[in-house]
């Protein structure tokens, strides 16, 4: 198969289901003919990839169990596909949670715990992920975060993940800037509201996906797919002079100014 990604090697972190934005972007990066390797943290989320995968006919390099909260875990998962698969090319973290019930309410009452809780899972974990995968990008590569505007703006309910992914941007332009002499790039997508299993967590979703499409210039709401072909393009060579930037796909909202 040729294609923007054609041979390269790509790691893929965040499939819950087929809502997934991380699932968009793997059906992406396979149509580029892609080879993909798959992360998992639980097994019963390993039982639900296989399924999709099966159903898409997507045959993977590699499915590894990563816990991303775990330094050891996330050690052994990228030693393990140094062994079996050798060198990257690129790397998708499409990984964020907090406890539901930091996402509504005030953002003043955010507890201790769970503003800890965020910022390790949705934010530090690009760094220890970027850490472990950097020996693999032998030929350097790019790595593909995900985000949302709520970092940029106050979203009603989206509290403490906000804040999380205000963190993960920073975090972007960073570890651009470290990894750059190495030939990595790191930029991030920051997508429209997408109906997908974490959304469900932040009240008033509803609401935010009805803004959008009555205020966006393309009047409407983006999906996993478009979120999928941007970040092939972040991927692939074509994006090969962009590295530390926040790519919005959101159908426009981000200029608006109310």
């Amino acid at each position: 198969m040729q294609g923007l990604l054609a041979g390269k090697r790509i790691v893929v972190m965040g499939v819950a289901n087929e809502r997934s934005i991380a699932w968009g972007i793997a059906k992406a990066a396979h149509r580029e003919g892609a080879r993909l390797i798959f992360t998992y943290r639980k097994e019963r989320s390993l039982q639900k990839l296989d399924q999709l995968l099966a159903a898409s006919g997507i045959d993977p390099l590699l499915r590894v169990a990563c816990d991303v909260a775990d330094d050891a875990s996330v050690a052994r998962a990228f030693a393990d596909i140094g062994e079996q698969v050798g060198t990257i090319h690129g790397l998708v973290h499409s990984l964020a949670f907090a406890d539901h019930k930091e996402l509504q309410g005030e953002f003043v009452q955010t507890s201790r715990a769970g503003y800890h809780l965020a910022q390790d899972v949705s934010a530090y974990s690009l760094v220890a992920v970027a850490r472990a995968a950097r020996p693999l990008f032998r030929e350097g590569g790019s790595i593909v975060t995900q985000t949302y505007i709520g970092a940029e703006r106050v979203v009603p309910n989206y509290n403490v993940m906000g804040v999380a992914k205000a963190a993960l941007e920073a975090c972007v332009r960073y570890l651009a800037r470290d990894l750059g002499p190495d030939g990595i790039r790191v930029n991030a997508v920051s997508s429209g509201p997408v109906r997908t299993l974490s959304a469900k967590g932040v009240a008033g979703f509803n609401d935010v996906l009805a803004a959008v499409e009555q205020k966006a210039p393309l009047r409407r709401n983006i999906d996993q797919d478009e979120v999928g072909d941007a970040t092939v393009f972040l991927l692939s060579h074509l994006s090969r002079g962009i590295t530390g930037e926040v790519l919005h796909v959101d159908a426009g909202y981000h200029i608006l100014g109310f």
